[in-house]
């Protein structure tokens, strides 16, 4: 038996980079799988691809930030699939600035998304779990959240905001048989990152103990880890996976 056959697994921002690894992922382990996305092309392109498993899966198109659209998805998982058992908040956004220079909407797009979104999903999301005494939800925070970085006053704020929810999720949560963590990524080699320049990338990796970026699916592995029934007596972590950068 795979290890999330007939689980039910919610993934947001699975289109593509650390989200799609983690679809693909969960899906190879058995697991009927939920992309929230709102990049339609790239969107169904994944979820052909978890077909190909011969899993059942759906794409919805949603904005997290949208209280109403979490909403009406979440709607439609139950009505398919009846359960959810598996909530990821992989979905994030930046918008990179110094202080001195962010505008007010900089600010507000990162907090709506990566902050408001988990908040909606894990509220939504969180009622279904409830009701069945079970559930897994991983929220997605930064190593730039633990650590700040320069330029990224909204984005850490956000990151820092994700540890903080998950902790408190974790507290009234835990009782009802569902736990909360967070992972907290490093740099990785999404394909945003691979079209950065070589010399920004090798100094990047110059900075990392193991000497090279992160992969995507080294991400998803812990995504999977934190979602199985081994890690039942593990809530309210951070589990940094960023090769010792922040040693």
């Amino acid at each position: 038996m795979k290890r999330f056959e007939n689980r039910v697994a919610i993934i947001t921002g699975a289109a593509d980079g650390i989200g799609k690894a983690g679809a693909l992922r969960f899906a190879s382990e058995g697991a009927k799988v939920v992309i929230w996305d709102l990049n339609e092309e790239k969107g169904l392109k994944t979820l052909k691809e978890i077909k190909d498993y011969g899993i059942d899966a759906i794409f919805d198109k949603v904005n997290t930030a949208k209280y109403n659209e979490v909403e009406a998805a979440t709607k439609e998982v139950i009505e398919k699939f009846d359960k959810i058992d598996i909530l990821i908040n992989n979905a994030g956004i930046t918008r990179d600035s110094t202080l001195k220079k962010m505008t007010p909407e900089q600010w507000q797009a990162v907090i709506d998304v990566n902050l408001t979104g988990v908040f909606n999903c894990s509220q939504i999301v969180s009622k279904h779990m409830l009701e069945a005494g079970y559930g897994r939800i991983i929220n997605t925070s930064s190593v730039v959240g633990l650590y700040g970085n320069f330029g990224q006053t909204n984005y850490a704020a956000t990151k820092a905001g994700v540890i903080g929810m998950t902790k408190t999720m974790a507290k009234e949560l835990g009782r009802k048989g569902i736990t909360v963590n967070a992972v907290a990524p490093g740099f990785i080699a999404t394909e945003m990152v691979k079209k950065m320049p070589e010399e920004v990338i090798k100094k990047m990796e110059s900075m990392i103990p193991v000497s090279r970026l992160g992969k995507p699916e080294e991400i998803a592995s812990a995504y999977a880890y934190l979602a199985s029934e081994e890690a039942g007596y593990i809530t309210a972590t951070v589990l940094s996976v960023d090769g010792g950068i922040v040693i």
